[in-house]
């Protein structure tokens, strides 16, 4: 069992920065852990579909960035702390959204192709 826990969303004015981090604990039945996961990072506002952010690959580390937070964010992990973190600079109030964690064995900026997922943190951008 693999669980997926993201922080540090809260309610920001336009520029500012937020850090969101998101751990990835136990095992998955093929027997892959947080070193072995692609971590990838996800938003979704209201009544919006879910969309990709960044996401980091584990067997190369390729990254990858939606466009329109290219240049604002990013995205890093730490092995040690089973830990992948999510800087984002300059934020906009667009940037508003529910921020999911998610985690699989190979996957990149599709939603389905992650098989686990945090709850989600909130970032709240005021003009």
């Amino acid at each position: 069992q693999v669980e997926v826990v993201e922080s540090g969303g809260g309610l920001v004015q336009a520029g500012d920065s937020l850090r969101l981090s998101c751990t990835a604990s136990g095992r998955a039945a093929n027997g892959r852990t947080f070193e072995n996961f692609d971590m990838g990072w996800f938003r979704q506002a209201p009544g919006k579909e879910r969309e990709f952010v960044a996401g980091i690959k584990w067997s190369d580390g390729s990254i990858y960035y939606a466009d329109s937070v290219k240049g604002r964010f990013t995205i890093s992990r730490d092995n040690a702390k089973n830990t992948v973190y999510l800087l984002m600079n300059s934020l906009k109030p667009e940037d508003t959204a529910t921020y999911y964690c998610a985690a699989g064995p190979w996957a990149t900026s599709l939603a389905e192709q992650y098989e686990y997922w945090g709850q989600g943190t909130q970032v709240t951008v005021s003009s």
